[in-house]
């Protein structure tokens, strides 16, 4: 099977005119897929017309999109002029899928992002019970520093940083991405095991419509509303961490910011010093837990992107005989066969 790269993250599959996450070459008829809703796998153009699982079009549709989409369920395959391709949970937010393409040429899974253990705001990790000849998978946090704790103990992190925060009469600001993130803080402090009422949450404004599309698809989120620095006071602010800056903010009453995110793993990258927590909360697969899917799953050949360094990686896997190679989407557009 060939695929060539696509647009900035994306590739297309020629024999089988499928996208992923990219636009098909001008000139050329296929099928876009959309993994997931984050701006860097999402449709650049608001118009153009995608396949996503209902989840993701109701997402992409809530930060404008406005172009057709078809919407694939988990599990059901699109028979297509040249390949039939099948959606699988990925894990990584709602709505995220892995996107299975079967064609006479082989089998092409690729994952977007993903998560195992899953996101528990996602629909889960499943995996095709079919052989995968060529496997591309991101590998964003690829190095053995990686390693994530639990997510039951990372959100009592989160819960003890609010509790504690609200006790000592401050504000407790969680830095965090607006789509996925937001939602995991939200669902943990939702689930507070505490004495009294609630825990009251208030979200960045863009945030909001992103929050109601999770709510739509069944996922607690717990007593939250739109961020007002008038009626923050006793309340929790959930913002990403270049809004603290904005007009508004500079009235939140003794704010006291906890950075949560895969990155906070390396303490240098919050780029604050005023962070009182560092969470390393991730929606992205650890270092073992990817060597561990590739040798439970074991395709013909492992593709590694979004990986600032694959040496590592590649070193282990081949250590367990697993063919691979690192996938560069930055260099310049090239075949793989």
């Amino acid at each position: 099977m060939q695929f060539v790269k696509s647009g900035y993250h994306g590739f297309f599959l020629p024999e089988a005119g499928v996208a992923l996450d990219g636009p098909l070459p001008r000139d050329v008829e296929g099928t876009v897929f959309i993994s997931h809703a984050h701006a860097d796998h999402a449709p650049r153009s608001r118009k153009s017309e995608v396949c996503a699982t209902p989840a993701t079009a109701a997402l992409i549709r809530a930060r404008g999109h406005r172009g057709p989409v078809r919407e694939i369920p988990f599990g059901e395959t699109l028979h297509l002029p040249s390949a039939s391709v099948t959606l699988y949970p990925a894990g990584h937010i709602l709505g995220s899928a892995m996107i299975f393409v079967e064609s006479e040429y082989g089998t092409l899974l690729y994952t977007g992002d993903c998560r195992t253990p899953p996101s528990p705001t996602s629909e889960g990790f499943e995996m095709p019970d079919r052989h995968i000849d060529h496997l591309i998978i991101e590998a964003t946090f690829a190095l053995p520093i990686y390693k994530w704790a639990p997510h039951r103990e990372l959100f009592d992190r989160i819960r003890r940083f609010v509790h504690q925060t609200l006790e000592d009469g401050a504000t407790p600001v969680m830095l965090c991405y607006n789509l996925g993130k937001a939602q995991e803080v939200m669902h943990a402090l939702a689930f507070a095991e505490a004495p009294g009422p609630p825990i009251q949450v208030q979200i960045h404004k863009d945030g909001a419509p992103l929050c109601r599309v999770y709510e739509q698809f069944g996922v607690n989120l717990g007593c939250w509303e739109v961020f007002d620095p008038e009626t923050l006071p006793g309340k929790v602010l959930i913002t990403p961490g270049n809004t603290v800056n904005m007009p508004g903010f500079n009235q939140i009453p003794n704010p006291r910011f906890a950075y949560v995110s895969g990155w906070a793993a390396l303490e240098n990258r919050s780029g604050r010093t005023d962070v009182g927590a560092l969470i390393p909360l991730s929606d992205h697969l650890d270092f073992f837990e990817l060597i561990d899917l590739c040798r439970k799953y074991a395709p013909g050949h492992v593709h590694l992107t979004h990986t600032p360094d694959s040496s590592v990686a590649l070193h282990y896997l081949r250590k367990h005989d697993i063919s691979c190679s690192d996938l560069k989407l930055m260099e310049p557009a090239a075949s793989i066969i």
